[in-house]
């Protein structure tokens, strides 16, 4: 049985930091692309970070400079390191596996607020 379990999220105040760490289980986690993304209320699921197999990594616009995407293939964990949070930040963030067939993670609610 697959299972992506987040972690790490909770609220937090404007220019603050959080991690969000993705355990992943019943996969071959080396071989599959991992990511995060995130959803608001109202709006569309949107691509946040994407670390490859060779461990490249891609940024969504509206984060890079401030969030790095990182991944440890010993422990099956995928990391997401959030500095300088805005309150736009706020969403669901939801980990994604996309190895032979794409895998989600329940997600885990950050709120940026003051």
């Amino acid at each position: 049985q697959v299972q992506l379990a987040e972690s790490g999220g909770g609220p937090v105040q404007p220019g603050g930091s959080l991690r969000l760490s993705c355990s992943v289980s019943g996969i071959i986690f080396s071989l599959c692309t991992m990511g995060w993304y995130r959803q608001a209320p109202g709006k569309q699921r949107e691509n946040v970070a994407v670390i490859s197999r060779d461990g490249s990594t891609n940024y969504g616009d509206s984060v890079k400079g401030r969030f790095t995407i990182s991944r440890d293939n010993a422990k099956a964990v995928v990391y997401l390191d959030m500095n300088k949070l805005k309150p736009e930040d706020t969403a669901v963030y939801y980990c994604n596996a996309q190895c032979v067939t794409n895998y989600w993670g329940q997600g885990t609610q950050v709120t940026v607020s003051s």
